[in-house]
C-alpha cells in the first residue's frame, strides 16, 4: 500500500541498501585473523544475541584459538562495539555509491538514504540486530556509550552533508538530521520486531512525510 506524505512528495518505491569502541588491541603478529573474528561475530551477534555467543563458539566459527579472540578483545563488550564498528566500515563503499550515484535530485537521494537506514531483509536487518544489542548493553555497560554516540555522529553527518548540499534554502540541516533519525529509529525498531501496524513500507513512508515536511518538499515523486 502507498503512502502519500502530507508535503506531497510520495518516497520512492525502489528499495536499496547499505568503525569501532575501545581502541583495537595490538596486533602484534602479522595475519592475526582479526577481521575473520569480526566478521564471524557479526553474523553470530546478529542471529543469537551476545547473550548467547560465547569467545569459543565465535573462535571455531572463525578458525581461530580463543586465545587470539582474547588478544584482539579483552572484553564482551569491546568485542560487541568493535562488532559495530566494524559493520559500519564496511557499509562504507555502499554509502559512498550510494551518494555519488544517485542522480542530480537531492529529494531522491535523501528518499534512497532512508531506504538504506531501514531495517530491509538481509544485512541491514542483521546490523539492525546489531544496534539493537548496541542499545540494550550500552544502558548497563557505560564504556559502551561513547560507541553509540560515535556512530550517531557519523550517522549525522551523512545525512546532514546530503540535506546542506541539496537545494532546501535556509534549514538547520543538523537538528533535521538528528530528528530523521530518531525517526528511523523508532519506526524502524516497530518494523524490526514484525509489527502488523508498522510494516517497512509504512514506516519509509513515515519518515518521508516528517522529512519533505521539514525541507518543504510540495509535489512530485523523488525522481533522478
Amino acid at each position: 500500500m502507498r503512502h502519500a506524505t502530507a508535503a506531497g512528495v510520495a518516497p520512492p518505491r525502489t528499495i536499496l541498501r547499505v568503525e569501532t569502541t575501545s581502541s583495537p588491541r595490538p596486533r602484534g603478529r602479522p595475519g592475526g585473523g582479526r577481521e575473520r573474528i569480526l566478521d564471524v561475530a557479526c553474523d553470530l551477534i546478529s542471529s543469537h544475541g551476545m547473550d548467547d555467543v560465547r569467545v569459543a563458539r565465535i573462535a571455531q566459527a572463525a578458525g581461530v584459538s580463543t586465545a587470539l579472540v582474547h588478544y584482539h578483545f579483552a572484553t564482551r563488550e569491546a568485542l560487541l562495539g568493535e562488532a559495530l564498528h566494524h559493520s559500519y566500515a564496511r557499509a562504507g563503499q555502499a554509502r559512498t555509491a550510494l551518494r555519488a550515484g544517485a542522480g542530480s535530485s537531492s529529494a531522491r537521494l535523501l528518499a534512497v538514504m532512508i531506504e538504506h537506514c531501514l531495517p530491509l531483509p538481509g544485512r541491514l536487518e542483521r546490523e539492525w540486530v546489531l544496534w539493537v544489542e548496541l542499545w540494550l548493553r550500552a544502558v548497563r555497560h557505560p564504556e559502551l556509550r561513547p560507541t553509540a554516540a560515535k556512530l550517531y555522529a557519523r550517522m549525522n553527518v551523512w545525512l546532514r552533508s546530503a540535506i546542506e548540499e541539496g537545494d532546501f534554502g535556509d534549514v538547520d540541516a543538523a537538528a533535521i538530521a538528528d530528528r530523521t533519525l530518531a525517526l528511523i529509529d523508532g519506526f524502524g525498531v516497530r518494523a524490526l520486531l514484525g509489527d502488523p501496524a508498522m510494516p517497512l513500507e509504512h514506516a519509509r513512508a513515515e519518515v518521508w512525510h516528517a522529512l519533505a515536511g521539514e525541507l518543504g518538499l510540495h509535489a512530485g515523486a523523488p525522481s533522478g
